[in-house]
């Protein structure tokens, strides 16, 4: 029996948050999969799927963490096979790369079919040990590791290449894993180029009973022959293992079956990622906004899920103040450093309240009944006055009849101050009045 550690998507380097613990937790994910889940386990070989980095121009650092895993593997005396995926493919018209680089100098079975190749010549040649080159190997556990490149666009096309390719290899090993890295269609929203099931299945007609995805962050296994692991540690909030399960493969291949057993294992070292969602109520200020902000993170804080963990609040809902009411950076940094969280993110994603008045029989509308109505509504649109609009609006009427009259701002200012503060407390107004301004609360 053949045993196997399929991972894709390290990205080792990642940077996007800008914080060096962040792109630490790459490289320790990558080497605590690999002592839980290959040298503990005693696999036979690795295969790592594409995007070993996150970055074509690789920095020393990031490169010794690579160099570093790979040592490891080779002291527990098991091969490490890999392909490149679009973050860390060659340039276009080089001949080198950090894959290369690391193939040449450091074990890496760096597996990479020409692509072009002069007609009856096949792009599949065996892996050569001395060269350090080669695009498939053979390996004694009785497996047959297949290459690829990355091709962007033109994978269907090139599938349908490799297939023909792989049909005229010599015999081999009982079992065939390739290694692909692409995405196919249905697994994420939002993805154009994705490759359909049906373009896949030459390859699974050549003989290729195992089919080592990558590219796509989440876990996914279709049909029991092609697998997706995920990417070995987040690389967003989004990817937070309560919503999008991923991780590493343990693979088991045995005699004389070609279905293979894949477990998913998620149980090695991560940093934690919490996903908090509040939801506003239209009658709230921004003093009471901030204040369920605060009690929802502090909820997650007494559970103790905050510290050194990647947090993001979401408010959304709709709010009767205008949006920058609300300090939103003052408090998204009151909330990380209340939360202890390594990072926190959050996200202000409310919306106005809209208002209708009831529009009137036609014979009571009048250009004071409307003008009313277009003021009250938007009275009621705004927190702080919604509860005086009846008041309010005769006074906004009364004072674009002055603004029109072209009398001194400092006056309009002061008249308006005036009708505020006498607003304060509920007065008596008309009835007409009442009949055009008396519906301040939003049409549902």
């Amino acid at each position: 029996m053949a045993r196997f550690l399929h991972l894709a998507d390290v990205h080792l380097g990642f940077d996007r948050y800008n914080n060096p613990k962040r792109t630490t937790d790459f490289f320790d994910a990558l080497e605590d999969a690999l002592k839980r889940h290959a040298i503990a386990s005693k696999v036979d070989f690795v295969v790592i799927a594409g995007d070993l980095f996150e970055h074509k121009v690789v920095q020393p650092a990031i490169l010794s963490q690579a160099m570093l895993a790979l040592e490891m593997l080779q002291e527990a005396n098991i091969p490490a096979i890999a392909i490149e995926g679009n973050h860390d493919h060659r340039p276009y018209g080089s001949r080198s790369s950090w894959l290369r680089y690391l193939a040449d100098w450091y074990g890496l079975i760096l597996l990479e079919p020409e692509a072009s190749v002069a007609e009856g010549e096949n792009r599949y040649q065996p892996w050569d040990p001395e060269e350090y080159t080669g695009s498939y190997i053979d390996l004694d556990c009785g497996v047959r590791v297949l290459g690829s490149c990355w091709y962007g666009s033109a994978a269907p096309q090139m599938i349908r290449l490799l297939a023909e390719d792989i049909r005229a290899l010599p015999p081999g090993p009982e079992h065939t894993v390739m290694l692909f890295h692409h995405g196919v269609e249905g697994q994420i929203a939002r993805y154009s180029g994705a490759l359909r099931y049906e373009d896949l299945l030459p390859l699974r007609e050549a003989g290729v009973n195992y089919l080592a995805l990558g590219h796509i962050h989440k876990y996914y296994e279709l049909e029991n022959w092609v697998f997706n692991p995920g990417s070995v540690e987040a690389n967003s909030i989004a990817e937070g293992q309560d919503q999008t399960p991923r991780g590493v493969l343990s693979v088991e291949l045995k005699p004389g079956n070609p279905q293979p057993l894949a477990t998913l294992q998620r149980d090695y070292l991560q940093r934690p990622v919490l996903r908090l969602r509040l939801e506003t109520r239209v009658d709230w200020s921004p003093a009471d906004l901030e204040a369920a902000a605060i009690a929802t993170v502090e909820q997650a804080i007494a559970a103790g899920q905050t510290q050194a963990a990647i947090v993001e609040l979401r408010i959304s809902g709709p709010v009767a103040f205008p949006r920058s009411d609300l300090d939103t950076r003052s408090l998204q940094q009151q909330l990380h450093q209340q939360s202890e969280a390594l990072i926190f993110n959050l996200r202000y994603d409310v919306t106005g309240q809209e208002f209708a008045s009831p529009i009137l029989p036609s014979e009571q509308v009048t250009p004071e009944v409307i003008e009313a109505s277009v003021f009250a509504d938007q009275l009621a649109e705004h927190q702080a006055y919604r509860d005086r609009c009846d008041q309010l609006t005769p006074v906004l009427q009364d004072l674009k009849d002055r603004l029109l009259r072209g009398e001194e701002p400092a006056n309009l200012y002061h008249f308006l101050e005036t009708a505020i503060a006498s607003t304060t407390a509920p007065v008596e107004i008309t009835t007409a009045e009442k009949s055009a301004t008396s519906d301040c609360q939003p049409s549902r």
